[in-house]
């Protein structure tokens, strides 16, 4: 007994190939609510540090930051945290963040209502 030639059969299996679309700009600020100063406790969208997102259609991410003061220590740590979580987002390709001094950061102009009331800023 012979057996029949058997049919090829082609099996389309779903591919990662294909690219995520980037996150937005409001997808991001809310991603960065839970970055908060390591000194303060507060949220850096809260206080008024995140002055700047732009996301480019390949996936690149701009994040434009301040500190509380140019001295401020920890400025490295809060670029690094906010690499990682914004990275971490799908279709993000890379981030880049950037410290910026302009304008000066002021938390009675900038910051939210909470961290006013939670500074003790009238």
């Amino acid at each position: 007994m012979s057996e029949a030639p058997t049919e090829a059969t082609e099996t389309t299996e779903p591919t990662d190939a294909t690219p995520a679309v980037p996150p937005t700009e409001d997808e991001v600020r809310e991603v960065l609510r839970s970055v908060e100063d390591p000194e303060l406790r507060m949220s850096i969208v809260d206080l008024g540090l995140l002055y700047g997102v732009t996301v480019e259609n390949d996936g690149l991410i701009a994040v434009d930051l301040t500190l509380t003061s140019p001295a401020c220590p920890v400025g490295p740590m809060l670029q690094g945290m906010i690499y990682h979580k914004v990275s971490q987002m799908p279709g993000v390709m890379d981030v880049e963040v950037n410290l910026v001094w302009q304008p000066p950061w002021d938390p009675k102009t900038m910051a939210s209502e909470d961290v006013k009331l939670a500074l003790g800023i009238w």
